[in-house]
């Protein structure tokens, strides 16, 4: 049975008339009656009988008005619900893993609000190399780390610089401290080493890392001791006082300006961080 058939069935079944039902589905009276004839003789059943002047439905179109019924109510349903993915493209995000657990769930979730069907991909780089794909063309949004007095993108939460160390590591004041950090072109990194150099504190550079689950690892096996944002300590890792100060960063959220329906979100629907400020993971984390 065509779906076609069956809608135009139950325009009989809610008008009572062959004229009326053809009516309110725009198709001539007897294109519908030839419809109708076409239907009674695929199911071998008279679906119609006279009722004195009137033609109502016989026991088999009885029969055959819940099904249709059904039928058709679930086809709409299954039309409605896949033309939600027509001319659905994925969206390409970017954020460094420094974000993942605290700020990037957020923008994933005010994406998925604005559109329930969002399929987003989700890329880990450094800021700095996000921004470079951001500009070719590789990433249609980033959330990226940027300068406190920065008015880049859209504002989403601001970090600050720890100094940390493995719950059993113990510094030793008379030894180079061993310190991992992010890469040189991380504000902590140039911010760390200048700050150790200004107290004459001898220190080592044990590795520089593109990650902070990277540099987590080496602090939390007791190798040395780190330097990273406070929204990427994890529980293993306790604050160090007595550290030369490191500097607060802000997270904003920056688009390429390419035609992606997820795009007005970021200009609409994400505004809202500015009211709802992301925290931080330890609250007795500071810096001396």
């Amino acid at each position: 049975m065509e779906i076609e058939s069956l809608k135009a069935f139950l325009a009989f079944v809610e008008t009572g008339s062959f004229t009326r039902a053809a009516k309110h589905i725009n198709r001539t009276q007897s294109a519908f009656s030839s419809q109708m004839k076409k239907l009674e003789e695929e199911l071998n059943v008279r679906l119609f009988e006279k009722e004195g002047r009137n033609l109502v439905l016989s026991e088999a179109g009885l029969a055959l008005q819940s099904h249709a019924e059904q039928l058709v109510t679930a086809h709409n349903l299954a039309v409605s619900q896949i033309k939600r993915y027509q001319d659905k493209r994925a969206f390409r995000l970017g954020c460094p893993e420094d974000y993942n657990s605290n700020v990037l769930a957020r923008v994933v979730s005010e994406l998925q609000k604005y559109q329930p069907t969002c399929s987003i991909q989700i890329y880990s780089q450094p800021s700095t190399v996000l921004r470079g794909w951001i500009d070719e063309g590789k990433l249609d949004a980033a959330i990226v780390t940027r300068a406190a007095e920065s008015d880049e993108g859209i504002w989403l939460a601001s970090d600050k610089g720890v100094w940390v160390k493995s719950k059993s590591y113990e510094v030793k004041d008379d030894d180079p401290l061993p310190i991992a950090l992010y890469h040189a072109d991380c504000k902590y990194h140039s911010a760390a080493l200048n700050g150790l150099s200004k107290v004459g504190r001898a220190y080592q550079l044990l590795a520089c890392c593109d990650s902070s689950s990277g540099l987590r690892a080496l602090v939390e096996q007791g190798l040395c001791v780190g330097a990273m944002g406070e929204l990427s300590v994890s529980k293993e890792l306790t604050p160090m006082t007595g550290m030369p100060p490191l500097p607060a960063v802000d997270i904003a959220l920056i688009s390429s300006g390419h035609d992606h329906p997820l795009l007005t979100a970021i200009s609409s629907e994400l505004i809202k961080f500015e009211d709802k400020p992301v925290p931080a993971i330890n609250e007795e984390l500071e810096v001396v």
